[in-house]
């Protein structure tokens, strides 16, 4: 069975980093385009990253470009997205996904989610 389980997700003041890791199991992350997501209370799905299991070429939403890095470690099986220079409307629920193509919103198989919390 697929399975996705994120962590790392917690409270942090603006301007702060968090690093999400996203364990997978029942498939290696390298077989699938392997995403990111998040979703706040009351706002739509909103992409973020992804990375080609084609070419291996990073996607970033204009929204984290240049502030939030993906990657994986295939040995651990572990996707990770590293955010830095967090803003309170960074706060969400985040997903780890993975898709066919990095195509963004159609999604797989997603996990439980991690908050992501930041103040100012």
């Amino acid at each position: 069975e697929v399975r996705l389980v994120e962590s790392g997700g917690g409270l942090v003041q603006a301007g702060g980093s968090l690093r999400l890791s996203c364990r997978a199991s029942g498939f290696s992350l390298n077989d699938y385009a392997v995403s990111w997501f998040r979703q706040a209370p009351g706002k739509e799905r909103e992409p973020l990253s992804c990375i080609s299991a084609i070419d291996g070429d990073r996607y970033y939403a204009d929204s984290v470009k240049g502030r939030f890095t993906i990657s994986a470690e295939n040995v651990a099986n572990t996707l990770y997205l590293q955010m830095n220079s967090l803003k309170p409307e960074d706060t969400a629920v985040y997903y780890c996904a993975t898709e066919s193509y990095c195509i963004f919103s159609q999604y797989d198989h997603w996990g439980q989610g991690a908050q992501v919390t930041v103040y100012s």
